[in-house]
């Protein structure tokens, strides 16, 4: 009992050491190496609850879409979860998600999560028919999280992603493994205090192979006779856009009936501009809640010095359908503001069993 005791008691702590370590090697980058890093699709939130704060409820997000943010987040799923989301993405592209999450006999959360990315069809074109050949192609872009987490004590929770990244189109492909990590903590009389850190995309460098880094030449002989012959291009090596996030959160309590939930995030980027977030969340007992968050950067107010598409502002709700036998039906909603491409709307359906 004893050893049991001081092992709860470690493991936190071994976790959040584990964080800081791996933080200081993986966050030598800053805004300078924008544009060096690949598999960008890592840094969209797929979900519509929690991209409604934009993405800094960090402390305090609970259940499978923590496996986004905050895997440790994870632990708070009490029996059965199922999620899918939907969201238009800037220009013609939609992004899908789908998952599960299933609370086990020892205490601990498991969760699968899948995210792909719809490109519609591209046109093919080449030297020949810079215009298109008449042909077209869809890229394939998939990343497969297999999640675990855990309550270590009551006020401590930990967990861990493991996630598989594919990216192909019909003559090019690259894949590889990222891993996720977090934890979160809980204090106060009414555990309304939270404090949440994260690290994620943290994995080996990609690269693309495949027949498309082949190039077709016609050569000459000394003869004066040609023939053709293939020449094969090295692709160079990419980074994984690695971040670390630190969050808190306070709930303040109306009344029996109604939360209201204030956020901060501060996000460290490896290959972007550091942000700083702030939120709230209203929430009506479970049945409906309505946040909004910004998210701030360096340049972000004006379109000459601003270094991303988004404009820092978010906001969305939640309507929770209680059901029979204790489940329930929840439907998201979010948006996000950006300029000049078109702004992401997400809409997410969830169950609860």
């Amino acid at each position: 009992m004893v050893m049991k005791k001081y092992t709860k008691q470690l493991l936190p702590v071994l976790l959040t050491g584990l964080l800081v370590l791996c933080s200081s090697s993986a966050f030598a980058g800053n805004e300078q190496r924008s544009g060096q890093a690949g598999a960008t699709e890592l840094l969209i939130n797929p979900w519509a609850r929690s991209s409604g704060w934009g993405g800094i409820n960090t402390a305090s997000i609970q259940g499978l879409e923590a496996t986004f943010l905050n895997v440790a987040g994870l632990a708070g799923t009490e029996n059965t979860e199922f999620i899918f989301a939907s969201t238009s993405w800037l220009f013609d592209m939609q992004v899908n998600a789908f998952g599960f999450s299933k609370s086990l006999s020892d205490g601990g959360v498991l969760g699968l999560s899948i995210t792909s990315i719809d490109f519609g069809d591209i046109d093919i074109t080449n030297s020949e028919s810079p215009e298109g050949t008449g042909a077209t192609y869809s890229p394939v872009v998939m990343n497969i999280g297999l999640s675990y987490a855990k309550k270590f004590t009551d006020n401590i929770s930990g967990g861990a992603t493991v996630r598989m990244i594919s990216e192909n189109t019909p003559d090019m492909k690259a894949s590889g493994m990222s891993l996720d990590a977090g934890i979160q903590y809980v204090a106060g009389a009414n555990r309304q205090i939270k404090f949440g850190v994260s690290l994620k995309n943290v994995g080996p460098k990609l690269k693309f192979e495949g027949d498309g880094n082949g190039v077709r030449l016609t050569n000459d002989e000394a003869n004066g006779q040609e023939y053709d012959q293939t020449y094969e291009l090295r692709s160079a090596a990419f980074e994984l856009p690695s971040l670390l996030n630190i969050g808190g959160s306070y709930d303040f309590t109306i009344d029996q009936d109604n939360r209201l939930t204030l956020a901060g995030n501060f996000t460290s980027n490896s290959f972007t501009k550091d942000q700083y977030g702030l939120g709230f969340e209203y929430g009506y007992k479970s049945y409906f809640m309505l946040r909004s968050g910004y998210v701030y950067e360096e340049g972000i107010f004006e379109a000459e010095t601003r270094s991303t598409v988004f404009t820092g502002i978010n906001a969305g709700f939640t309507f929770e359908i209680p059901l029979s036998n204790g489940t329930s039906f929840g439907l998201d909603y979010s948006f996000r503001k950006a300029s000049p491409l078109d702004s992401p709307h997400s809409i997410g359906a969830r169950i609860t069993l």
